[in-house]
């Protein structure tokens, strides 16, 4: 399962195991990392589900859906030479890391945090794991020295705080304060990691134009049955976002439809396939436009396009789940080569803050 990965650039991302992912899931994360993968990175691609415990409090259940997501990771093209997909519990110096920063982190500085933010606009009883949610992601892409970060643009709040993060250790325990960018450089612990974000993909709609998200009920899972994808994109709202006016491109076209179907622009496999409509934005407004305002057409279209891209992942998942031994094989060694990876960091983070006497 080793690749080798000296000297190349960390780049970290991950999902959280909390349910099956849909395509929204897919283009604005989970395609970055296959598209990453190769020679140039040392990838590393984490199943979050220590933050998964935030929301799911059934062990079966979590257990499940974090090996269903490292079942999904391969069926959709990561390759084990080339990326090391691991789960975040199998590094618990995580939660050493997370508590030595939440004791120079202050209390303020996490409300201003985006999740503690909706949480508390919609009077939910936030639990101390959503509050505190930011710390642990600051040392999962710390602990990795990772340089590079794929993120959705809604995310990039926390690269932030991984970054703010970052700078106050280096400051306060590596008596950095004061010196030039180059003297510090030497003494610093950690780098600043950087947010990679693929600007047209920075939000997938769902069937209601908003955000495609299963807390609204409005997605369409990565791995369907057709009968299912042609039930979800039949019910997709066209009566919102489209332009009236005439002079406008997107006039007469429906926004939602249209927003989801140009996902698949470029897709080599779907143009090969005769969808030449697909071959860039322009062709694909024509031919919505060649319709002459009628949705159904559409939406047939959109439906076959996403049954022929989804068949090929759902047949390669179904073979890939038939051997789950091989899939928690992999993630346990992945594991132990991760925790070998982070280990002498953690060593210089203990001695620094005073825990070696």
């Amino acid at each position: 399962m080793t690749h080798d990965t000296s000297n190349k650039k960390i780049l970290l991302s991950g999902i959280k195991s909390t349910g099956r992912p849909h395509i929204g899931n897919y283009f604005g994360a989970m395609k970055q990392y296959v598209d990453l993968q190769g020679n140039e990175y040392d990838s590393r691609i984490c199943i979050v589900d220590f933050h998964s415990l935030t929301s799911i409090h059934d062990g079966e259940i979590l257990s499940q859906y974090t090996l269903d997501l490292a079942i999904d990771f391969l069926a959709i093209g990561l390759d084990p030479k080339l990326v090391t997909i691991f789960k975040q519990s199998d590094v618990p110096e995580l939660m050493e890391l997370t508590w030595i920063f939440n004791c120079i982190t202050t209390m303020p500085y996490l409300m201003r945090a985006h999740a503690f933010k909706d949480a508390e606009a919609k009077n939910k009883e936030i639990n101390v794991g959503v509050f505190d949610y930011p710390m642990l992601m600051a040392a999962d892409i710390l602990i990795h020295n990772a340089e590079i970060v794929p993120v959705g643009k809604d995310q990039k709040q926390h690269v932030e705080f991984a970054r703010d993060t970052a700078e106050k250790f280096n400051r306060i325990f590596c008596k950095t304060e004061g010196l030039s960018d180059e003297e510090a450089e030497k003494l610093n612990l950690f780098k600043l990691p950087e947010a990679y974000i693929v600007s047209d993909v920075e939000t997938v709609p769902g069937i209601d134009g908003q955000k495609m998200s299963k807390s609204y009920n409005n997605h369409i899972p990565l791995f369907s049955e057709d009968a299912d994808i042609t039930r979800l994109v039949m019910s997709i709202v066209t009566d919102s976002g489209a332009s009236l006016d005439a002079n406008d491109p997107m006039a007469g076209i429906p926004a939602n439809v249209f927003n989801i179907h140009k996902l698949f622009i470029g897709n080599s496999d779907l143009i090969a396939a005769g969808k030449t409509y697909l071959e860039s934005e322009e062709t694909l407004r024509e031919f919505y436009k060649s319709t002459g305002g009628k949705y159904k057409p559409l939406k047939d279209a959109l439906a076959a396009d996403l049954i022929a891209f989804i068949t090929p992942l759902r047949v390669r998942r179904a073979e890939i789940a038939k051997d789950t031994d091989a899939v928690r094989t992999m993630l346990a060694q992945n594991g132990a080569i991760i925790r070998e990876k982070v280990h002498h960091l953690v060593a210089d983070v203990r001695r620094k803050v005073g825990f070696v006497v």
